[in-house]
């Protein structure tokens, strides 16, 4: 087949499109506009990229164009790959039922959005929904404002930040009774709770996780809660591994207790193996720390 076909069909032919005809299902919760999870099973997931034109495995390294990802799906070869794309010219896959209007307007850069931004405050929407829907403790909650790491965001909404090395916010998980996202243009490093140099790290999937874990072990002073917002990039891992190579530095995998948990945890795991620290796997007995602290909450 002529490139310009090739090319035609990478532009006709949505990566959606190969994912629904092999049963992969939209995971919405997880999903924006920009970067949309499909499910298969458990602990199978490709993120759909670049209006559908470019997907990544957040397991693995894989990712690509149509083509790629028909192979990954089980195509042999190349030739094989192109028939089956070829196959859904002009099939239409399902669009995401979208909660949040689109932005008309250009977006402000990160760090000025994040700054125009008030702190939560006892009775602000935020505060009400970590400490109601999310059962954070007050006290908790105020150490995370203390330290920096908090912003209202819309309709309810609570912004938790990421900040690089420099200590820059760089962008903010989007957490609330009605969407759940990343900061538009922000990048995923580490959201980080508590002490910068201490030793033992308990990383999480999400910064409610970090602050329920801390919440439950009381907020030790010997540990740093951070979160990976639940993806992996290339800064979330650099920063990891700076972290783990810090003297008698002890890295903890506090992620899900699910397969994925599992597969971010081995991630966690052959860091340590590579910066010669110590290493931990910690399992909350519900599927994630928030699960665990409204457990304990509802007990007590």
């Amino acid at each position: 087949m002529e490139k310009y076909d090739i090319e035609k069909l990478k532009k006709t032919v949505p990566c959606a499109a190969l994912l629904e005809k092999a049963g992969w299902k939209i995971d919405i919760a997880e999903s924006t506009r920009d970067a949309i999870k499909y499910r298969l099973g458990e602990g199978k997931i490709v993120i759909v990229i670049h209006d559908g034109r470019g997907w990544f495995d957040p397991m693995s390294p894989k990712k690509g164009d149509v083509f790629n990802l028909a192979e990954h799906l089980g195509a042999d070869g190349f030739e094989e790959a192109l028939e089956q794309v070829a196959d859904l010219v002009g099939f239409k896959p399902t669009e995401p039922a979208w909660k949040r209007p689109i932005r008309n307007k250009p977006t402000a850069p990160v760090g000025r959005r994040w700054a125009e931004r008030s702190k939560p405050r006892p009775g602000t929407p935020a505060w009400r929904y970590l400490t109601e829907a999310r059962a954070i403790p007050d006290h908790l909650i105020q150490e995370v404002v203390d330290q920096n790491l908090l912003r209202e965001g819309p309709r309810g909404s609570m912004w938790a930040a990421h900040f690089d090395d420099a200590g820059a916010v760089v962008g903010w998980e989007e957490r609330g009774p009605e969407w759940r996202g990343f900061a538009t243009g922000g990048s995923k490093v580490l959201f980080r709770l508590g002490p910068a140099q201490a030793k033992r790290v308990c990383t999480t999937e999400a910064a409610i996780d970090a602050m329920s874990l801390a919440a439950i072990e009381g907020l030790r002073h010997d540990s740093l809660y951070v979160s990976t917002g639940g993806g992996w990039s290339p800064a979330t891992d650099a920063a990891i591994r700076a972290l783990a190579g810090r003297p008698d530095a002890l890295l903890v995998a506090a992620t899900d207790s699910n397969l994925q948990g599992d597969v971010f945890g081995d991630r966690i795991r052959a860091i340590a193996e590579a910066e010669g620290c110590r290493f931990e796997r910690l399992r909350s007995r519900e599927d994630d720390w928030n699960e665990e602290l409204k457990a304990i909450r509802h007990r007590a």
